[in-house]
């Protein structure tokens, strides 16, 4: 209610211009959202087979629904999602380890398939003269950050020391975050929990290093699930009638999702729609089009989403209530 409460006006804004578009068109966006969905349940489907745990296809795309609505609403940038996959995957008798295995395999996926993308968007980009020495210089860091970011990750989780000192490390700077400021005592996050969880972790990265064969198809529907999160937005666009390049929406949709991840809003509120109006402003996409049509996506998309995901995630948590 309170996101709600906090887009109203764009809300109404989105809801008045229904009158001057053909509107029919955005059903389009519901045929996307469900591929885009299923793409990554099939990705958590296969990553979980690799650990001999069999997930119900339906069952796993409830958990999904259920972490884009916890990830959009608590303002934690993307951490209650790892909390609250983790305690929802041990009703499937998923260890602690393996499910933050799963769910760093997914983001790892996900990131990598992405520079696919980015590079398919400046070539398009290039081909209509619209790559800007400004948007080649946002792309080029974004795949920079991307590939540095995964190897670093690769390097930390490779060697068990390195692994638990460094997680150790950051444990103790939390706990003396929220001990300062008042929200928990001087080990609200148990050490030797930590040790444990990230033990795990390092053997999980083992096991998957000797069956890379076997990523091949989750990176693949990785990558179908960011095409069709594009295509939603771009579907946005039609109603408008007015050409937009493809490669400027992908753009300024990596853009604004990773900025998003580091966000303390809720759904990351204001810099999503400012980054993306920005970089589609960069791309040569008129204020009259690019602000307009991001609010009416952003609003649309959380309309399809979050009711459903609320659903679900509310179905579950009654159904932990003691009789």
């Amino acid at each position: 209610s309170g996101l709600i409460y906090a887009l109203r006006d764009q809300i109404a804004e989105t809801i008045s211009n229904f009158g001057r578009i053909n509107s029919s068109i955005l059903l389009l966006m519901i045929v996307w959202q469900a591929l885009s969905y299923s793409a990554y349940t099939k990705m958590y489907q296969h990553y979980f087979a690799l650990f001999k745990k069999k997930i119900p296809f339906w069952e796993m795309n409830k958990v999904t629904l259920e972490i884009n609505f916890v990830n959009n609403i608590f303002p934690s940038a993307g951490v209650s999602g790892f909390s609250y996959f983790g305690v929802r995957m041990k009703e499937f008798k998923v260890s602690a380890g393996t499910s933050t295995t799963v769910q760093l395999m997914r983001f790892v996926s996900v990131f990598l398939s992405f520079q696919i993308l980015l590079v398919a968007g400046l070539i398009a980009l290039a081909i209509e003269g619209r790559a800007s020495n400004f948007v080649i210089l946002i792309a080029s860091s974004l795949v920079t950050l991307l590939a540095v970011g995964t190897l670093v990750l690769v390097y930390i989780v490779s060697d068990k020391k390195r692994i638990n000192s460094f997680m150790v490390f950051l444990a103790k700077i939390i706990n003396w975050l929220l001990h300062k400021l008042h929200f928990g005592g001087r080990e609200s996050i148990k050490l030797h929990k930590v040790e444990e969880l990230f033990g795990e972790l390092h053997e999980n990265y083992i096991f998957m290093r000797g069956r890379m064969a076997s990523l091949k198809a989750p990176l693949g529907y990785a990558l179908a699930a960011n095409i069709c999160d594009v295509a939603i937005i771009y579907t946005v666009y039609l109603p408008f009638g007015a050409p937009i390049n493809i490669g400027a929406v992908i753009i300024a949709y990596a853009i604004a999702n990773f900025a998003g991840l580091i966000s303390v809003l809720p759904g990351g509120i204001g810099i999503y729609e400012g980054l993306t109006t920005a970089v589609l402003l960069a791309t040569g996409v008129p204020a009259s089009i690019s602000i307009p049509v991001v609010i009416m996506f952003r609003v649309l998309s959380m309309l399809m989403q979050l009711p459903i995901g609320y659903y679900f995630y509310h179905k579950n948590l009654n159904r932990k209530q003691p009789a």
